[in-house]
This record gives structure tokens, sequence and C-alpha cells, in this order.
């Protein structure tokens, strides 16, 4: 008797698999079977069309499929201001450039036109998550539904006024609005996002904690982001940023904090106890001069790591796969330590560490049967990559963002032989021009 095939939405079968689960499990010539947006079956491709039946399928023969990578620090409306104010450290670039130019361009439309932009230069990059941080998350929030990418939109809260709101009550009373708004799109979660320590006051951050706790919302925020910031908060509060939000309850797993570049022993065992999930930027934190973080020292306690590209006009790139290939070299080369890190160890910050950062890994950050279908493919079956001994060696140290052939999002293609799917990249760069036209005569 035949048995009858089962009919799914989409089979891949690639050369390998790197599924960044529990096993590290590198797979080779095996096919994902995605049906309703979810991987519903991973089986050696030998025999995948014995069991399926598939409406698209996709032979990607020397190409490596891994998750789909996750962004977990970005402004994403800031990529209209790439390029504005180079080479500058991060007080000055802040105070004297950054924040006036936003007073006088940040709007509805800013944060669209800036967000798309952003998107479209993930999504070709391999990237099928963001978690934002910036003003009026609506905008973000529907270009983002618009082209079908995966959403963690920040509340953000300061204590002084801008054009978006007035006061900390302010900003939340937004956010919160925009909360129930979203909550039930598939595609976007949300967190609170306190701007900084050296932003937001302890009465705005009891607050934060309150409304987390409440709702169980995640919380994303800057913190020991440079060695001023640290000197500041000892000469007003005797403590470092951390030893004060600790004081006031708003470490926890719940907390992704970028940056944390300055830390010392005692910082380090407070994180470490609280199980904050630090999300590393080490291209920005170097543009900036902002210093290099002791990655070290938090990886060998066991401190969840992510990987962030921060924003475009402190990075210039929304590259998470150079910040992948950034880690290793960096701290290699810092702790004199060929062995310290492997590729899968970058690979995970990348993925599904990441994805723990976010409150998201049960249902993305790795290939395993029963999570979303978000799903980058690497191709190696070019000059850069041969020969190719280790897939994974050579996608961390020869592939780069060009390198990506196909990206799927919930089980949609969004990049299909490294164009994207549905988006006019004419238009967005025509469009960018006229931002730039803008920009320049402030």
């Amino acid at each position: 008797m035949i048995k009858e095939k089962k009919n799914v939405e989409t089979v891949i079968s690639s050369s390998w698999i790197f599924t960044a689960n529990n096993d590290d499990q590198l797979l080779e010539n095996y096919s994902v079977v995605i049906d309703g947006g979810l991987i519903v079956d991973i089986v050696e491709s030998d025999s995948v069309f014995n069991i399926y039946q598939a409406n698209e399928v996709y032979q990607l023969t020397d190409q490596l499929l891994i998750p789909g990578l996750i962004n977990a620090h970005s402004h994403l409306a800031m990529s209209l201001l790439k390029g504005y104010a180079d080479d500058m450290e991060l007080s000055i670039w802040l105070n004297n450039h950054i924040w006036p130019a936003e007073k006088n361009l940040v709007s509805p439309r800013f944060v669209r036109d800036g967000s798309r932009l952003a998107m479209a230069e993930m999504l070709k990059g391999g990237i099928t998550t963001f978690n934002d941080m910036y003003f009026y998350p609506q905008a973000t929030a529907e270009v983002s539904n618009e082209i079908g990418m995966r959403a963690n939109i920040g509340l953000v809260v300061l204590d002084f006024p801008t054009e978006y709101a007035s006061d900390a009550q302010d900003y939340l009373n937004k956010g919160l609005i925009f909360r129930d708004t979203w909550r039930d799109n598939p595609l976007i979660t949300t967190s609170i996002a306190p701007h900084a320590p050296y932003s937001v006051s302890d009465e705005s951050f009891s607050m934060i904690g309150t409304y987390a706790n409440q709702l169980q919302m995640t919380i994303h925020t800057h913190l020991h982001e440079t060695e001023a910031e640290i000197a500041e908060s000892l000469q007003k509060f005797s403590m470092t940023p951390i030893q004060r939000l600790d004081k006031l309850g708003i470490l926890g797993p719940n907390l992704a904090a970028a940056h944390c570049v300055h830390l010392n022993n005692t910082d380090i065992g407070i994180l470490k106890k609280n199980q904050v999930n630090i999300i590393h930027n080490p291209s920005s934190n170097m543009k900036l001069g902002s210093g290099v973080a002791n990655i070290k020292a938090l990886y060998e306690k066991g401190v969840n790591i992510g990987l962030g590209s921060d924003g475009s006009a402190s990075n210039n790139r929304l590259d998470i796969i150079t910040e992948i290939r950034s880690t290793l070299l960096l701290h290699k080369g810092k702790n004199q330590d060929a062995e310290l890190l492997k590729p899968l160890d970058a690979i995970k910050m990348a993925t599904i560490n990441a994805a723990k950062a976010l409150g998201l890994d049960k249902k993305i950050g790795s290939i395993d049967i029963g999570k979303r279908a978000d799903i980058t493919v690497i191709n190696l079956n070019s000059i850069e990559c041969q020969p190719c001994y280790d897939p994974l060696s050579t996608f961390v140290y020869s592939a780069d963002k060009n390198s990506v052939s196909h990206v799927w999002v919930d089980g949609d293609i969004k990049v299909k032989k490294q164009f994207l799917v549905n988006i006019d990249e004419d238009k967005l760069i025509h469009n960018a021009k006229l931002w730039q036209t803008k920009i320049k005569k402030i």
C-alpha cells in the first residue's frame, strides 16, 4: 500500500543546516518542511519527497541554512541620519548633532521612511527580527506589518520633552496605547524602553518596573556605554548605573541591556545574579570610541549575550553578519586568545541568544520543529567561500551580507536569489536622497 503524501507549503533542501538548538546540530543534506508559517519537520533530503508534497520547493546546493538573524538593538528611523555626524564621541555626537537634528526632523513620516529603508537593508542581510527603540512606534509597526518583518518595538521613555511626548508618564501612556493596539499582531511584540540611566530618573524607572511586572513586559535600555556615563552616576548617586538599577529592582531576566562596555567585577556579578541579557554592539562602540566590552568575562560567567547593530547613525550599516565576525576577531585579539569563542558561539549570539534576550526564544531563534519559520540562507558557493572545509567557519570568516541568498519570515519568502520580494529598492533610494537634501539644510 502506497502511503499518501502530506501537502505542505514549502520544502527547503540545503547542503547544511545549523539549528542553533540545544544540541548545536549541524545537519548535512537535510530539508526543512514549512506549513502555516511553522517548521513542521526536519527530514533527510533523500527521503523528504517520499513523505511530503510541497507547493514550493527550494534546492539550495552548497548553501547553509541558519535561523533568521536577530538585530537585538536598533534605532531604525536613524537610517536617514547615516553619515550625518561621523567620527565623534558619544556625548558630542548626541548633544550637539543627533538630538538637535531629531528635534527638527522627527515625525511619523520620518520614522516611517527611515524604518522602511532600514528594514530593506536588514532583510537583504539576513535579519528577520529587530529590537527597536525610537519615537512614534506606531509608524515603525505599520511598516513592519506592511513588509512582513518580525519586530519587538520599544515604548521609549525619557524624562525630557520631545515632539513625541512631554514627560515620562506621557511617553508611557502613548506607548501602552500603542501596545494595546498591536498586541494581537503575530509579528509585533513590545518592550518598555527607558533610554538610559542618565536620561531617566529613579521615579520613572520605578514606574517602568511596576508596569513591566504587572504587564509581564521585557525592558530594553542602554547601560554602561561610556566611562563618562559611569563617572556621572558615581558623582550623582555614589554608585554605578548597574548598581543603581539593581537597587531600584529593574535588573532581571526580562531586561535587555545594550552595550555594557565598562564593567567592574561587582557589576558583572550583579548582571549574572540577576540573569540580565547583554546586547553587544561592537561596531557602534568602536566607531564612537566608547571602548570594547569585556565579552570574555561575561561569556565565562554564563551571561546571555545577543548582538545588535545600534542605529545607522552610529554604525552606518545594519549588518549582523559583520557584528558576528567583529565579535570573534575583536575579542580574540583583545584577549590574545585564538581559542576564545567559536563560530557557532557568535552565530548563537545573533540567533537563539538574541531571541532569549527579547523573550522570544520559544518562538524563534533556532531551527526546531514547532517554531516559526524565520530562516536565512547563506550561499557558500562563491570565490570568497572556497574551499569550504567547515561551513560555519566559512560563513563567519569568509562570507558577508552579500552572501545571503534567501530569507523567510514566518514562512513567507522576503529575499529570493539575493533580491527583495515586493520591495522597490529604486523607490527607497530615491526617497532617501530626498531626505538627504532636506537634512543637509538643517
